[in-house]
């Protein structure tokens, strides 16, 4: 008897230790995330140079650290202060009344006259409705400045962050297999089962990270190519915009060139705005349906459906890192029962 309150005792200190650790862990989760998500795709080349160079584990993990900030590092903290000096830019321009929202509702209104009929009939107060959307596009122009200038401002709180990520990274990458092993022992889910769900995350988490990277990269580079040539204000502030929302399966870059599509060929022009319909459709959306099923749902192993939902979920949840976290949740859930069924109910 006394075993078990012992037992029980134990258990509920156990779980109230753990979830305390993690309330103090809490402000450094994207750190932490972010250090695992770097160490699992940078893994297989860790043991490589380990066994390249022999057993000299903090050598190789320095190796392997150095090498993932010259690739990946260094080249997002460059894009991103041109990305916060032009942001700055166009909220300055916003501020100064040169971008005019409203302007440029103004000029759809009249390109498309017919909008405002066929609203009418449908029984929907136009006037409403125009004063909402002209309130709700200057208040999203704003948002979209002052976001990128608060990034600006906060470039210390990020760089500390980089730091821990890359702190905890090199220790991940020297110390990763034995303490996996540790996890595995403390879990009492079964050997097997719990090696089948670290594989799961590996797969996964490199796919999704790697994959949705090299669309949101091409896709951002095209967008911000197409605009430059068709002399569109901050060709690489948008090309940046489309990248992150590239991030979002099936829809993403469009949400921003096919508005700028309609205001150009609102305001008459026409060949620049049949360019960039006919290049977004064709070469943008290529890229998406092309090399996202390939890099992403090939290796995840999971339909484009659920790909879909559970991106836009986890970024709704958990912000940018939800792009990773969503497929990752689904992946984990499709195993675990899937793992139900072969071990509880003999089913394949």
């Amino acid at each position: 008897m006394r075993d078990k309150l012992e037992q029980r005792s134990f258990l509920i200190l156990l779980i109230l230790v753990s979830i305390a650790f993690g309330f103090i862990l809490e402000p450094f989760w994207g750190a932490i995330f972010w250090a695992c998500a770097v160490t699992v795709i940078f893994a297989p080349m860790h043991r490589w140079v380990l066994g390249k160079i022999g057993e000299k584990p903090n050598t190789a993990a320095a190796i392997t650290l150095l090498t993932c900030m010259a690739i990946v590092v260094i080249p997002v903290i460059f894009l991103s202060m041109a990305f916060v000096s032009e942001g700055v830019q166009f909220y300055q321009r916003v501020e100064a009344g040169e971008i005019d929202p409203r302007q440029i509702l103004q000029q759809l209104r009249e390109a498309f006259p017919w909008l405002d009929q066929l609203l009418v009939e449908f029984g929907i107060d136009t006037n409403n409705l125009k004063e909402r959307i002209s309130q709700s596009l200057v208040a999203a122009t704003q948002f979209l400045a002052k976001e990128t200038f608060s990034i600006g401002q906060n470039t210390f709180s990020f760089l500390i962050s980089l730091a821990l990520m890359m702190y905890l990274t090199f220790f991940l990458l020297r110390d990763g297999s034995h303490l996996i092993q540790l996890i595995v022992k403390a879990l009492p889910l079964g050997d097997e089962r719990e090696h089948a769900l670290f594989q799961k995350f590996a797969e996964v988490t490199r796919a999704t990270v790697k994959g949705n990277l090299v669309v949101a990269i091409v896709q951002g580079t095209l967008g911000g190519i197409i605009f430059w040539i068709l002399d569109i204000p901050g060709p690489l502030l948008w090309g940046v915009v489309m990248a992150f929302l590239s991030l979002i399966p099936a829809v993403g870059a469009a949400i921003i060139w096919f508005p700028v599509c309609i205001y150009l060929y609102a305001t008459g022009s026409w060949i620049s705005a049949t360019v960039l319909l006919g290049y977004g459709a064709i070469v943008i959306g290529l890229a998406d349906n092309v090399l996202r099923p390939i890099l992403v749902g090939r290796d995840t192993k999971l339909p484009d459906y659920v790909v879909l939902f559970s991106t836009i979920g986890g970024i709704s949840l958990f912000g940018i890192n939800g792009f990773v976290i969503g497929p990752l949740v689904a992946a984990l859930f499709m195993a675990t029962w899937q793992i139900f069924m072969k071990d509880f109910n003999g089913e394949l």
